[in-house]
């Protein structure tokens, strides 16, 4: 019996269950344990706020350790580049619908995007609006995609971002906008799962259900985002396609306020020996990117 550790919102247990057919479907029995996270059990603060890294995955990560569970399923981006002792991230299920989007109330269907008051919660989603445009006004936004859903028609606000994969998989009946200004957070849109790095047998079993051209791009953009952060959360975007045997990278780092940006765009030629992530992030430091993460420290 493999059992599947998980957070209890809709759109965890949906990922939950994408990873328990996948291990039915190799003969195994499991069974899903939902967990509180703390991430969960206060809605009221912004997560930077907060000051805790892995909020959302701390108590899986306990749960974990403790052996209650045998794996932790988690959105990936969610899950801090600094894993604890003797937790691993064991496999990926292939990317979908990285991209972010915006959602409108009835209400704001004819305004323009640089007068809306938007709800999110998120430094990068702000920082990247703010680059676009500077005078914008928002508001702080917490809970499940419903939750949202419902506080933007109470009128919190004009509009709201998502992660479009939160949308497809509950297959909500929402209109979206796509907004390519918005570059992705490393590793969105990726479900991912944790194990114990002592339990070598069920490391092996995950193996075979990860997706190698996923877990590629994921390693270059987490190498990259905690090369930059060094545990401090900023307004970093970063995408990897692999295209053929090269990757195409795009990687942001903003100010807070949206006015200073670093930005990189490259293709090169992909092997599994070079840390492609770090080597990018140093060239982002030293083009100012080191002075811009001084500046986002002091401010938090």
């Amino acid at each position: 019996m493999i059992r599947i550790g998980t957070r209890n919102s809709p759109l965890a247990l949906w990922q939950a269950h994408e990873v328990e057919f996948k291990l039915q479907n190799l003969g195994f029995e499991t069974e899903i344990v939902p967990i509180i996270s703390s991430g969960d059990k206060n809605l009221s603060q912004p997560l930077y706020a907060l000051g805790i890294t892995g909020i959302f995955t701390k108590d899986l990560d306990i749960a974990l350790l403790n052996n209650e569970i045998d794996i932790a399923v988690h959105s990936l981006k969610d899950v801090p580049t600094q894993l604890p002792k003797n937790i691993q991230i064991s496999a990926v299920l292939e990317r979908d619908f990285p991209e972010d989007v915006l959602v409108r109330n009835n209400d704001s269907e004819p305004l323009d995007l640089n007068v809306l008051k938007i709800a999110t919660s998120s430094l990068r989603r702000r920082a990247f609006w703010l680059k676009e445009f500077p005078e914008t006004e928002f508001t702080d936004i917490r809970g499940n995609v419903q939750t949202r859903l419902k506080k933007l028609d109470d009128g919190i606000a004009n509009a709201t971002i998502f992660s479009l994969a939160g949308i497809k998989r509950m297959n909500l009946d929402v209109d979206y906008e796509q907004i390519p200004f918005l570059l992705q957070a490393p590793s969105q849109g990726v479900v991912a799962i944790a194990s114990r790095i002592d339990d070598q047998e069920l490391s092996e079993i995950l193996k075979s259900i990860s997706h190698k051209e996923t877990e590629i791009c994921i390693t270059i953009e987490r190498e990259f985002l905690k090369t930059l952060e060094g545990g401090c959360t900023a307004p970093i975007g970063a995408k990897a396609e692999l295209l053929g045997g090269q990757i195409r990278f795009l990687g942001r780092l903003c100010s807070l306020d949206g006015k200073y940006c670093i930005e990189t765009d490259e293709i090169f030629d992909w092997n599994d020996s070079e840390n492609f992530g770090e080597k990018l992030a140093l060239k982002v430091l030293e083009n100012g990117g080191k002075e811009l993460m001084d500046e986002i420290r002091k401010s938090l």
